[in-house]
């Protein structure tokens, strides 16, 4: 099975598909003993030779992990500022990637792996319900939820419908909030917008994954059917065909 050089790079954990990019670009990168400068160049890596710098590469086996990202960790692999990374949470010797983006004070469920492809699937989706339970300062009326609910423009940005469902009534409230699409800092931006500051966010779910009681820091490895649910949910949608 012929596949783009660039991704087979990138699958053998020596760097993201980008890099891998410029390293072909750069000549560093060889097939079958011949340099290969042009991006879009197919092998197969089960038959060809792929050497990166001289050394010859091969696929590394794919990882998949949830990890409870705790507040005050940055969910990226790499940080010029020298942040707390969430990768830093989970020990393994593969390159590890998070799948999409938690705010730095934000904490509870992502996904980390090396399978770049599964990443930009489940990214490009849009299908994929991410569930938050969040805690707002004072009592938002039942009139400003709906009004969150139904969707709005902030600062010329569109927010997609969501759905709330009050989990707690109190001085600070909580709510559960299901969103489909993520844009940034989208809950605290919402809320914000009607007057009520966002104390804690906290991911309990994306998808068929569920946080359950894995404790802030923690991580462990997703199951065979867990992973085969994700590779499900990063398919695009097909148009139901209408008859007539």
């Amino acid at each position: 099975m012929l596949e783009r050089l660039q991704k087979v790079v990138a699958a053998a954990g020596v760097a993201s598909r980008r890099k891998a990019e410029q390293l072909i670009l750069e000549g560093r990168v060889s097939v079958n003993g011949q340099t290969v400068t042009r991006l879009g160049t197919k092998v197969d890596p089960r038959k060809d030779h792929v050497k990166v710098d001289g050394k010859l590469i091969r696929p590394e086996p794919l990882e998949y992990f949830i990890v409870n990202k705790p507040q005050g960790v940055l969910s990226a692999a790499s940080d010029p500022s020298n942040r707390p990374l969430v990768t830093q949470l989970v020990r393994s010797r593969r390159r590890l990637y998070p799948v999409g983006r938690l705010d730095f004070q934000s904490e509870g469920l992502m996904i980390l792996t090396n399978d770049g492809e599964l990443t930009r699937g489940i990214t490009r989706a849009g299908n994929l319900k991410k569930v938050y339970h969040v805690k707002v300062h004072g009592q938002p009326s039942q009139e400003k939820l709906d009004r969150l609910c139904g969707g709005m423009r902030i600062e010329g940005e569109k927010f997609a419908r969501c759905e709330i469902r009050e989990l707690k009534r109190a001085r600070n409230c909580w709510f559960e909030v299901v969103l489909r699409e993520g844009r940034n800092r989208q809950i605290r931006r919402m809320f914000e917008h009607v007057g009520h500051l966002v104390m804690r966010v906290r991911r309990t779910a994306i998808g068929p994954l569920v946080l359950g009681d894995l404790p802030p820091g923690g991580y462990r490895k997703l199951t065979s059917r867990e992973v085969q649910l994700l590779q499900e949910k990063k398919k695009p949608k097909q148009k139901s065909k209408k008859s007539g």
